[in-house]
C-alpha cells in the first residue's frame, strides 16, 4: 500500500507517525549491559570534554521486581549534568558479580568513572527501592561536592 503524498490527510498521518516514533525513542529508558558499561559509565568516553553530564546513575533492575524500581528516573535523567541508566541483572551477570550486586533495585552514583554512593534494597520479601527522589537529589549534590576535592 502506497500513500499519495499529495493528499493532505496522508501527509498528516505520516507526520503524526513520525512524531510518535520520535517521542517514544526520546523518552525511552536507556539501558547498559556487560558489553557497553565501560563505554557508557566508567570509561573515559563517558566523561570526556564533550560530555553533557557529570553524574551517571546506574540502577540494577530485575524483571521480577520491576514494581519496586526507582519511579522518578526520568526526572533525574532530565536534570542538567545527570544521566540515568538501567542494567537488567539477568542479562548482565559479569557486572552483577564484579560490582557485588545482591539485590534489585541497587543504585550506584558515578562521577568521572568512579562509584561514590551505593543504595541497596534491604533483604526481605518486598525489596523496596532504597531511595526516593529527594534523597537522590541530595546524593547527587554530595557526589558533586565530594568529587571536586
Amino acid at each position: 500500500v502506497f500513500m499519495n503524498y499529495k493528499n493532505r490527510d496522508n501527509m498528516k498521518n505520516l507526520f503524526t507517525l513520525l512524531f510518535l516514533f520520535i517521542s517514544i525513542v526520546s523518552f525511552a529508558q536507556q539501558w547498559v549491559n556487560d558489553s557497553n558499561f565501560e563505554e557508557k559509565v566508567t570509561g573515559y568516553g563517558a566523561f570526556d570534554d564533550n560530555s553533557d553530564h557529570d553524574v551517571i546513575i546506574v540502577e540494577f533492575w530485575a524483571e521480577f521486581n520491576k514494581d519496586n524500581a526507582f519511579k522518578d528516573w526520568k526526572k533525574l535523567d532530565n536534570l542538567e549534568g545527570v544521566k540515568y541508566y538501567r542494567i537488567d541483572i539477568a542479562k548482565s551477570p559479569k557486572l552483577k558479580k564484579e560490582l557485588r550486586i545482591r539485590m534489585a533495585p541497587t543504585i550506584l552514583l558515578y562521577i568521572r568513572g568512579d562509584a561514590y554512593i551505593k543504595f541497596t534494597a534491604k533483604a526481605g520479601l518486598d525489596l523496596l527501592c532504597p531511595v526516593d527522589y529527594n534523597k537522590m537529589l541530595s546524593a547527587i549534590e554530595v557526589v558533586k561536592q565530594e568529587s571536586s576535592y
